[in-house]
């Protein structure tokens, strides 16, 4: 008897209108367009510049889109997991809010906080509901990342995007779908990629604020080194336990975090170019959405049962690999 196992059905994104270039970043902060481009390959980024609008009207425009898609009525939902790094508040929860936007008043929902790998640890959950009986379950993930940008510190606000994007899961009824995951964290990280104030730890004072700690800190160096070691790793393992060979796979599907990043996780496994999806240059790291975006973009691409590594790295440390037999 085969395992009842979870399928993406349907893929929709949603990006923001206003396009933050190379050249006006220039006139913000000492950067280049040639130093930009160099060490992390984006072009520009999509900023949501309503100050009225939240990740969850992101995430809410990607969800709309999805539901039309797959022709799947808003009453139809059994669950809808948001993954993001920028709530539109503490709570009520994001995935609530989206919910209420679409009109999705069936079922229920939650966030997840993983930062940059939450939408693939979203993706697992989500899976797993699939498995254990839900038959429509929505994953998306939003993220409004220029609200914790300090647009004064170069090392940070060259790399960041807004956007959304969304995937549908229901039962698989022919072995294509999500197979395996392998996802890991380690508290170490903490202290390299992090918001310092907001949280119960350091609640938002008038020092706080003045301070600059309600932005995004990074240790770059230190990230690249665990970021690279840890999709790795990950993605070895997941081949393994599978016993596949990296010529069994038609797609890699890298977290969006620098070309620097992507490029070392696929020279590790010599994976040739046009099998490594690719939009940073467009969008910059949106954080939770950067996955389903390249898969919203490669949609057309894509042949029902091709072999995707989905892989991701977030603040924290968390890291992990998914494989999955595309099923459309």
């Amino acid at each position: 008897m085969r395992k009842k196992i979870a399928k993406i059905t349907g893929v929709a994104g949603y990006v923001p209108d206003y396009v933050l270039t190379n050249a006006e970043l220039e006139t913000m902060v000492e950067t280049n367009d040639e130093w930009i481009r160099t060490r992390t390959g984006i072009e520009e980024r999509r900023i949501l510049k309503d100050k009225s609008k939240a990740s969850s009207d992101m995430g809410a425009e990607a969800v709309k889109l999805l539901l039309e898609k797959t022709g799947v009525s808003p009453d139809e939902i059994d669950l809808l997991i948001c993954a993001t790094a920028t709530p539109d508040m503490l709570f009520p929860d994001t995935a609530n809010v989206i919910r209420d936007k679409v009109g999705i008043k069936s079922g229920f929902g939650f966030e997840l906080s993983a930062a940059c790998s939450g939408f693939l640890y979203a993706l697992t959950v989500g899976a797993k509901f699939v498995e254990t009986g839900l038959k429509k379950v929505i994953v998306v993930g939003a993220d409004k990342m220029s609200s914790i940008i300090d647009y004064t510190d170069r090392t940070t606000c060259i790399l960041f995007g807004d956007a959304s994007a969304a995937v549908m899961l229901e039962p698989s009824e022919d072995g294509t779908g999500i197979l395996d995951s392998v996802l890991e964290s380690d508290g170490v990280g903490r202290n390299f990629l992090y918001q310092k104030a907001g949280g119960s730890l350091h609640p938002a004072t008038q020092e706080t604020v003045a301070n600059k700690e309600h932005f995004i800190y990074q240790e770059g160096r230190t990230v690249f080194k665990y970021a690279i070691n840890g999709m790795v790793s990950s993605i070895k393992q997941v081949l393994e336990q599978n016993n596949l060979k990296k010529e069994d796979v038609q797609w890699l599907v890298p977290h969006q975090a620098n070309m620097r990043i992507i490029n070392g996780v696929a020279n590790m496994f010599d994976f040739p170019k046009e099998k490594v999806m690719v939009n940073i240059q467009k969008y910059g790291n949106t954080t939770t959405a950067t996955i389903p975006l390249c898969l919203w973009e490669w949609e057309d691409r894509l042949n029902k049962g091709d072999n995707l590594i989905l892989t991701a790295f977030g603040g924290g440390f968390t890291w992990g690999a998914t494989l999955l037999k595309w099923g459309y």
